[in-house]
């Protein structure tokens, strides 16, 4: 699962899209892919951190956020963006992209604790 930075801004959407397609090639096509933005809005300074937690709990719950009003994406943006609903799955690994001002950037990793 990513936690795509998804804006939904015409330059980052299919920029973020592009570098997921390069990291993972074909199998990006087989990830989930959500921006939790799209319910909260862009929450600046703060969204990092919010979304590191949305992003950690996806793998607790077993459940991806939904990327809501999603109704018309760019041509560029083809992945499975998890439209509309919440989706279950066993997440055993997830990713959490943040872009900042400036290029202030960082892809955190988490992985499914077992004891």
């Amino acid at each position: 699962y990513i936690n795509a930075h998804g804006t939904s801004t015409p330059i980052n959407d299919p920029t973020e899209t592009a570098a997921i397609k390069k990291t993972l090639g074909n199998h990006a096509y087989n990830v989930a892919v959500s921006s939790t933005k799209s319910m909260t809005g862009h929450l600046l300074g703060g969204a990092g951190g919010i979304e590191a937690v949305a992003t950690v709990m996806a793998i607790v719950n077993g459940r991806i956020p939904p990327t809501i009003n999603l109704e018309a994406p760019d041509s560029d943006c083809d992945l499975d963006y998890v439209p509309h609903r919440s989706r279950e799955l066993d997440v055993q690994v997830a990713l959490s992209n943040s872009f900042g001002f400036g290029g202030h950037n960082v892809s955190l990793a988490f992985k499914k604790f077992i004891q």
